[in-house]
């Protein structure tokens, strides 16, 4: 058991982008950069969730996130390989939460 000098008591990271803020479970529709390659090509429009938000050991900011229509969703949520992918601020939209999912 894990005592609560270890627990990570650090607030969910977020960024601003285009006056929203966006964190882990926005909604955003990506927009890769051009030049990318053939998977850059296939989640081009996609819209995703946010997993989570990352900083490099370089201070760049990277947006991970699940594809809403994967098939695979749940993989990418238990941090599986091939079903999260990684996006810089420019590359994403911000997007209304899905209403399906409101409460």
């Amino acid at each position: 058991m894990m005592n609560s000098f270890w627990e990570d008591v650090r607030p969910e990271p977020r960024v601003i982008i285009d006056g929203i803020e966006i964190a882990k479970g926005s909604r955003v529709r990506l927009h890769p950069r051009s030049g990318g390659d053939i998977m850059d090509l296939a989640l081009a429009g996609k819209t995703a969730l946010v997993e989570s938000i990352e900083q490099d050991f370089e201070d760049a900011v990277h947006i991970v996130v699940i594809v809403e229509d994967d098939p695979g969703r749940d993989l990418g949520k238990a941090r599986q390989p091939g079903h999260r992918f990684f996006f810089s601020i420019p590359e994403v939209e911000p997007l209304e939460p899905n209403p399906e999912e409101a409460p």
